[in-house]
């Protein structure tokens, strides 16, 4: 009798703990390019189950254009509650009146290469040679935006001396090199693999780790991240420390397995066109992640010369990098799972 009491009250146990986690509040997150392997810790932490284990109920969805700055639009709108793009948005949001902060930081890096058109790599030979070209980006207003104008600001051109066209990412940027209807563009993998194994393109700047983003942006420039308003950060911090405990747990997974062994949690159609080129260039690239989800030192800084340069809402204005990311729930998590 006893022995039927204890299995009752387990059985309870579980019934009652199963119906909190499925009664968790969803916690909608809008990804800017959801199979990009600059986000991959999105996916990557709903596959190892780290949000279920911290008792999540998190829908992660896919920006349809791929582009960050309409993710970054869907969340201010109230639709999500958390946007996987880039950091930069939370500093060009804050001089247009909007509170967001980085959470969890996932790479120092962007992640992003400017490939040229085969066709044209004998004309195009730096930044400097943008002048009356037309620029591939993800969408206008979008990181890629960003990066794409500032380096040809420091190439000494004008914005109005290129024309930037939003053509996505994957197939839509692929297409739009082949057709001939952008010069230059900036993508990342896998699609920048496809564009040089199928010889449609060449690598002019290579931001896929620290070194190559300190030489064309002058520093290291935090990119891919989980940003929040701080409004709901402030009203959510259990919640908000969940997520951080689940995304610490990821980035200490990325920086201790291989690619392969990464690759191998993922859908098949993350890989594009082949599962060992995606194995190769994250073997490759996985430096830009960061190792602990913790902003970088002096990454906010740089960040902020870049957009200086061009961006006329952040142009001129008094920016308080303080209030654009947090380390604390990062920190917290480090301290709790110690990895």
């Amino acid at each position: 009798m006893k022995i039927l009491k204890q299995l009752l009250i387990s059985i309870y146990f579980l019934v009652f703990l199963s119906t909190q986690i499925s009664a968790a509040e969803k916690i909608s997150i809008v990804v800017g390019g959801i199979g990009k392997q600059i986000y991959l810790p999105a996916k990557l932490t709903e596959a190892l189950g780290y949000f279920k284990e911290q008792g999540l109920n998190v829908e992660l969805i896919g920006e349809q254009s791929q582009a960050g700055v309409n993710a970054a639009n869907e969340m201010i709108a109230g639709v999500v509650q958390g946007v996987v793009g880039f950091y930069d948005h939370t500093i060009d949001l804050q001089a247009k009146g909007k509170e967001v902060m980085s959470v969890v930081q996932f790479s120092q890096a962007p992640g992003e290469v400017v490939l040229v058109s085969s066709k044209l790599a004998d004309v195009i030979k730096s930044p400097k040679d943008f002048k009356g070209r037309t620029l591939g980006v993800t969408g206008l207003g979008s990181s890629t935006n960003f990066i794409m104008m500032y380096l040809s600001v420091k190439a000494g051109l004008k914005p109005s001396d290129v024309t930037p066209l939003a053509v996505g990412a994957g197939h839509t940027f692929i297409a739009a090199m082949k057709q001939g209807k952008i010069d230059v563009g900036i993508t990342t993998e896998p699609t920048i693999s496809t564009m040089l194994a199928s010889g449609d393109a060449k690598i002019l700047i290579d931001q896929r780790h620290p070194e190559g983003t300190i030489k064309s942006l002058g520093g290291l420039y935090p990119a891919a991240c989980l940003y929040m308003s701080t409004k709901w950060i402030n009203s959510h911090p259990d919640e908000v420390q969940k997520l951080a405990n689940a995304f610490y747990k990821t980035m200490r997974f990325i920086d201790t397995h291989s690619a392969a062994e990464i690759a191998a949690l993922l859908p098949p159609d993350f890989y594009g066109d082949s599962k060992e080129q995606y194995i190769k260039s994250l073997a490759e690239s996985k430096r830009m992640f960061t190792k602990d989800g913790v902003m970088p030192q002096g990454g906010p800084e740089s960040v902020l010369r870049v957009l200086q340069v061009f961006n006329e809402a952040v142009t001129g204005k008094k920016i308080d990098l303080s209030k654009t990311y947090t380390t604390k729930y990062v920190k917290a998590a480090a301290a709790k799972y110690k990895l």
